[in-house]
């Protein structure tokens, strides 16, 4: 019996909230089960910064989870599924991961695919950092996750936010082992490119 090929994607309340919805957007297009969870202040994000509303988000994706039904499959190991990404992930979320408090849907689905040694990727927007924010982000990477700062790629010609977005999704779907062609990939410098030196 073949497993389906299953991914969680939750927003939390951070800013870039586009980020989330390409995800979802690229991801409805393949044989991708997705499982959604979106926080209240994800939903509050998605209004002031996107055209989407929160429940058009929702049909995106093949699941859709309350953020606070912790008896969901995807707060059980035994549900099997490829992972997990927090796109955009807020300081809150990442830091209640790292530390293992588990009060919502959102950190419970992490908590699991984290003691089941399964990708959990955070795609971390807030700049600048103080200790306290590094000291969490450490503390989750020792535990397991992937800390993914939506950094854009400046050699690939980015021409606009929305290539910006679209790099990076790419990006994500690489560390997760997913085919996309969203990336321009790096070939090296090309002949006639000066190698500044400093």
């Amino acid at each position: 019996m073949t497993t389906p090929c299953r991914l969680i994607i939750a927003m939390s309340g951070a800013s870039g909230a586009i980020l989330g919805i390409r995800l979802l957007e690229v991801l409805r297009a393949t044989e991708i089960e997705t499982h959604l969870i979106l926080s209240s202040a994800a939903r509050a994000t998605i209004h002031a910064e996107t055209k989407w509303n929160a429940e058009d988000v929702e049909r995106l994706a093949r699941v859709v989870h309350p953020i606070g039904n912790i008896g969901a499959s995807i707060a059980s190991g035994s549900f099997k599924t490829s992972g997990m990404v927090i796109v955009p992930c807020s300081v809150n979320t990442i830091s209640s991961i790292a530390y293992g408090i588990t009060d919502n849907l959102i950190t419970r689905a992490a908590d699991v695919c984290l003691k089941e040694a399964r990708p959990v990727v955070a795609v971390v927007r807030e700049a600048p950092l103080h200790v306290g924010h590094l000291r969490a982000l450490t503390q989750f990477a020792e535990i397991g996750g992937v800390v993914f700062p939506p950094v854009p790629a400046f050699y690939a010609g980015l021409q606009s936010i929305d290539d910006m977005v679209t790099q990076v999704v790419g990006r994500v779907l690489d560390r997760l082992g997913i085919e996309n062609d969203l990336v321009r990939r790096w070939e090296g410098l090309q002949a006639g490119h000066k190698q500044h030196r400093p």
